[in-house]
Formats: structure tokens, sequence, C-alpha cells
């Protein structure tokens, strides 16, 4: 059974974090990933507190305009500015690094060409796969650090084997799904202070500190999208991912037109409008090649598995009996994987190419044991 990360709360509701580091803090040096908002202020403000000597570095992602000062963006204008304001008032220094070209290379465009390609694709598992837990990681070596802190959600745990990766104490604010590619080489480096606590108690020790982002409302999921319309992104940097094509049902009735690839996801009901059906429809696959939105009823989306490609495995998972979750607000179901191919022990619904798959342990649910890019789905039924 793997060891908990011991996080104690005081009755004026502050916090001293275990970065699970051997010998004497002191003589410890840990870089803190800073965006800017609250969680990553109170871990470095924690680590403070413990005595290491501590570096804060922020990774200046993206300034495009009103988009650096929009509330509930991250890595960029404003939030620049809140990340080296905590670290002056904690007295420790802060440096800036400017991967805005990588981040647009590996993470704006990438997204752009999965809507491209009629996938459902999840930037910020990208974004950690790339610039934050690769770059940063690799700078935080850089700079002589005994680990690397951040402000995820989630727990690394001491298990017979070494570290391992458990869900959040708090499941409103779990990341697990989205640190599904966090590879054994960057656990072991990593720390994640807030694993064992609720958001609450995060603002609770903000508020305590004299944080000035205390309050800060949270960053949203894809931080480059400005108002969360991430269409106009696509369209911008790909404007052939809005050309028109046809919508058709799985037993090949052509039904109308559609108004360009990015406008749909597979498993999405509203917004296709097609009238006059004996059923209710859903988007069941996109076609990118013909340029198509396949839709039917309900019963179509239902598929038996699934090919999982770009895998990261924390455990063995291949035959072995595990909990799959195919969308971040999914819940896990029982499956298996046999090779590249995971199964449902039940029919599945709404699994997109472009999503992640990450499986739990059937014996101890908050464990991650890896995960990977969902490339394809094979029907329950026939479809056509």
């Amino acid at each position: 059974m793997a060891g908990i990360m011991a996080t104690v709360i005081s009755p004026a509701g502050l916090a001293q974090a275990d970065f699970q580091l051997a010998g004497p803090l002191k003589d410890r040096r840990i870089v803190v990933a800073m965006s800017g908002g609250v969680d990553s202020s109170v871990v470095a403000a924690l680590a403070a507190r413990s005595g290491a000597e501590v570096i804060g570095v922020t990774l200046q992602l993206y300034d495009h305009g009103a988009k650096a000062k929009r509330v509930g963006a991250c890595c960029a204008g404003q939030d620049i500015r809140d990340a080296r304001a905590v670290a002056d008032r904690l007295g420790f220094a802060h440096y800036v690094h400017d991967h805005e070209s990588r981040f647009r290379d590996t993470v704006i465009d990438q997204f752009a060409d999965e809507y491209l390609a009629g996938r459902t694709p999840i930037p910020c598992v990208r974004c950690n796969m790339g610039v934050k837990f690769t770059d940063l990681f690799q700078l935080a070596r850089d700079l002589g650090a005994d680990c690397l802190a951040t402000g995820h959600y989630v727990r690394r745990m001491m298990g017979p084997a070494g570290a391992e990766l458990h869900r959040a104490v708090d499941p409103a604010r779990d990341q697990s799904y989205f640190l599904f590619a966090t590879t054994q080489e960057q656990l072991d480096f990593l720390r994640f202070p807030l694993g064992g606590l609720e958001k609450s108690v995060v603002r609770e020790i903000a508020r305590d500190l004299g944080l000035g982002v205390a309050g800060k409302p949270d960053s949203q999921d894809i931080c480059f999208v400005p108002d969360g319309d991430y269409a106009t992104l696509v369209r911008k940097l790909r404007p052939e991912a809005e050309d028109r094509g046809e919508i058709v049902h799985v037993d090949g009735t052509v039904l109308g037109a559609h108004k360009g690839l990015i406008h749909y996801t597979v498993g999405q009901r509203r917004g296709i409008d097609i009238g006059g059906q004996a059923e209710p429809l859903y988007v069941i696959r996109l076609d990118a090649a013909a340029k198509r939105v396949i839709v039917g009823p309900r019963r179509a989306l239902a598929v038996a598995g699934a090919r999982i490609g770009e895998a990261n495995w924390l455990a063995e998972v291949d035959r072995r009996p595990v909990l799959a979750k195919v969308r971040s607000m999914a819940k896990p179901v029982p499956a298996q994987m046999d090779g590249d191919r995971l199964l449902f022990a039940a029919p599945e619904y709404g699994v997109a190419p472009g999503q992640a798959a990450v499986l739990y342990d059937v014996a101890e649910p908050t464990r991650v044991l890896g995960g990977g890019w969902i490339e394809e789905s094979f029907a329950a039924e026939p479809t056509e």
C-alpha cells in the first residue's frame, strides 16, 4: 500500500507540506513552476516556509494582446506580474522564460491540426507533455534543483516500486486525467503539495499569507482560446477546417449539409440541426477525408474498445483488469488492455479519437497506471 503524503493543516488554515526530500530542507533547492495563479503561488509559499531555497520559474507561453490581460488566462501578461509579486513578497528569486514559439508549434498548431483531422484534442495534456514537464523539467535540473514543485491537484505517493501517481483528495479538483503522460523519470523529480488539500483550504492559505492572488479566478482549461471560442482560433490558423460537407446517417442516407468539421465532436447532440427523424441524432464519427459528419441514434455510439497510441505506462497493464476513463468528466469503467487495444467490459459511449484513455488500478482506484491517446474506436454493433 502506498504511503500518504503528509500534509498537516493548522487551526489558522496554514499548511506545512512534505516535499518528500531527504535530509534538512535548508540544504535543499526547490524550483516552483509559477503560472501566476493561486495554486502555484501557494506551493511557492509552502516551499519558502519549509526552509528550502526556492526559485520560482514562469514560462511565458503567449502574449496575444488582450488575451494576456484576460481573467482566466495563465502564463502571460498579468499572470507573470502576479507570479513576480508573490516571489517578491516571499523573498525568493523568480525567472521568466520565453517559450512562446515552442508553445505555438507543439500545442496551438497541433490543436488546430487535430480539429482539421476530425479529432477532439486536449491541449492541456500536450502542454504538460512538452513545455511544462519536459522543458521546465530540464530547466529545473539545470538550476540544480532537488525537485520541481507544481500546483497540480494530484498526489505523488511512494509505493513498493517507487513513486506513484494518484488522484487528488478533492475529486472536484483532481487533474490526474490530464497528467497521464507523466513519465516515471518525471514523477521521481516532481512534487505536488496540493494533492492532499481541498481548493477552499488553498485559498485560505493564500489569504492567511496575504498573497494578492488569493481571490484570483481559476484559469480556464484552454488558456490560449479567447472567450472559449476555439472555432475562431482554428478557423484563423486552418481556414479549410470550416469547409462545408455532408451530414450522413449511419445507414448511408445524406441528410443535409454541415458548417465545418470544427463545429462537431463525437457524442454531440445539439447543433446538428436535422429534423424530422424518428430518433434524436448524435455525431457518431467524423470523416475528415470526405469532410463528412456521420450521425445516428445513440445506440450507434456504443463502442466495444479503442486503439491506443503514444501510450505512457507507470505500471504493467497488459491483460490486467483496469478502470478506464475516456473523457475528463467521465466515470472510470471496467476494461482491459490487450496490446494496444483497450477493451471495455460493457459498451462505452462518446469515445472520441483525439481524447485520452487514462487507466486506474482496480485494487487501488486512486492510482494512475498511465494512459494514451484514442486513435480509433471499434463499434459494439454494426452502424451501417
